[in-house]
């Protein structure tokens, strides 16, 4: 099935790209850092700080799952 990504689905993966390379660099954004997002993506403020809740939340759950499958393969410590 071809895909045809509108303008509107390419500029959102753009902004989402730009989002996520914002968040490798920094899980906390303060209100400046958020506001300099906000106008680089196009969306409010409080939308940037929103979508860094969630992508934290998502980021912990990850960990949580990465965590848990190491367990599963202890190594021997002797």
């Amino acid at each position: 099935l071809p895909i045809s990504l509108s303008l509107n689905n390419a500029s959102f993966l753009e902004q989402l790209e730009e989002l996520e390379k914002m968040f490798q660099e920094d899980h906390y954004p303060d209100n400046e850092k958020r506001r300099e997002i906000a106008a680089v993506v196009g969306v409010t403020p409080q939308r940037i700080m929103v979508w860094f809740q969630n992508r934290r939340a998502k980021w912990r759950k990850s960990e949580k799952l990465s965590v848990k499958s190491n367990k599963k393969h202890p190594t021997s410590s002797a």
